[in-house]
């Protein structure tokens, strides 16, 4: 396993719509399990595959709180089926567009189908903080971050403020 650099905004490459996986073997059980590392390291409770370069429809996820066991979830070629009128708001933040949090509204619960990492098909209700995590890790897959729910305003202001705090840490490394 290896810990993968994890793209963030301006990079282009964050906007590209991810390609779906042919088959789950074990060069893609190596990417996941690089994401879940990257992911641990950073520390993130989800990561899209694009967001380490990668435009394939993968997604890994742990929302086990810190005095919890670890349980580490993958998502191959994810799909929502379903999405309940009911919205929720929720801050949500992002790998890459680090130090930058505000609130969007998703839907409260969304049905999903997708492969986990054996390749087996898995169809589960989601609702809460993982409903919003795996809505927030589709919308990677589509080349949409969350800072694109967001007035123009504010979309531009967080896009300065990682640049900012990349110069700033540039600087500090020379």
């Amino acid at each position: 396993m290896a810990i993968r650099e994890i793209l963030t905004v301006p990079d282009p490459r964050l906007k590209q719509v991810s390609k779906p996986v042919e088959t789950v073997d074990d060069a893609l059980r190596a990417l996941m399990d690089d994401m879940l590392e990257t992911m641990y390291a950073a520390p993130g409770i989800g990561l899209a595959a694009i967001q380490v370069g990668e435009p394939v429809r993968v997604i890994v996820m742990d929302l086990a709180r810190e005095d919890e066991a670890p349980a580490p979830r993958y998502f191959v070629n994810p799909e929502v089926t379903w999405a309940a009128d009911e919205t929720l708001p929720y801050e949500e933040g992002c790998l890459s567009v680090p130090e930058v949090y505000d609130e969007v509204e998703r839907p409260a619960r969304v049905k999903l189908r997708y492969l986990d990492y054996h390749g087996h098909q898995i169809e589960e209700e989601a609702e809460g903080l993982f409903a919003v995590c795996f809505q927030h890790e589709m919308d990677h897959l589509e080349g949409v971050l969350f800072i694109d729910h967001l007035s123009r305003l504010k979309r531009d202001r967080a896009v300065a403020k990682v640049k900012k705090d990349r110069l700033t840490r540039r600087s500090k490394a020379a």
